[in-house]
């Protein structure tokens, strides 16, 4: 079967798994930007707070994923847990370091004058520093959500749903019948996926940066 009628073919299915892959990367990046921007908000001013957030979310990237995705085993099983888990851990380095950097840049001028209107420390956070920073923050998701749709796929060893399983399925068999139309439409999904969140993020900072700040 050539790779055209594969897709003809199996399209359908193909289409189910690119939804459940960017389903599980969003609930993933969902969670690691709430865990990152409200630890970057905690730790911001406090130099060594920061530091040892950083190096342990730090940490994390440095693990192998599917050595990560393994040890989760024995905690959450197979299946959805250990997926959105492993990706939040992966998730949350690139928005915590984007977080700091973008409430540090915010010119101190601007934090002098709000203090000098009677604006209070949470207030000064919600309504002048976090909404300047918003474009590097965002940067940070936008980073986080393209890295963790390549790493969605691996989680296909731990039962987790998504392009992954096509691709492991098709090495698995590879030789074997529609073996490496599998494989190919497995990574060719993910890099499709990746293309068109990507997108989105350029279109959601379009809309939620003001035009100062673009």
């Amino acid at each position: 079967m050539s790779f055209s009628e594969y897709l003809a073919d199996r399209w359908p299915t193909i289409g189910v798994m690119m939804a459940e892959h960017a389903e599980v990367v969003l609930i993933a990046v969902a969670i690691a930007a709430v865990l990152g921007i409200g630890l970057g908000v905690a730790v911001e001013g406090r130099p060594r707070a920061r530091g040892l957030a950083l190096g342990v979310t730090g940490t994390m990237l440095t693990v192998p994923s599917l050595a990560l995705f393994g040890l989760l085993i024995p905690v959450f099983g197979l299946g959805l847990a250990p997926t959105i888990t492993g990706l939040t851990l992966y998730a949350v380095f690139p928005i915590l370091r984007n977080t700091i950097t973008g409430l540090e840049g915010v010119p101190s001028a601007v934090e002098e004058a709000a203090r000098g209107m009677g604006m209070g420390r949470a207030s000064r956070m919600l309504r002048i520093r976090l909404p300047l920073a918003w474009p590097v923050v965002l940067t940070g998701v936008r980073v986080a959500t393209i890295m963790t749709v390549a790493i969605a796929a691996i989680a296909a060893a731990v039962a987790g749903p998504g392009l992954g399983e096509l691709i492991f399925g098709g090495l698995s068999r590879i030789g074997g019948a529609n073996a490496l139309n599998d494989t190919v439409a497995g990574t060719l999904g993910v890099a499709v996926l990746a293309l068109v969140l990507d997108v989105l993020f350029v279109v959601l900072s379009r809309f939620t940066t003001s035009r100062g700040l673009r």
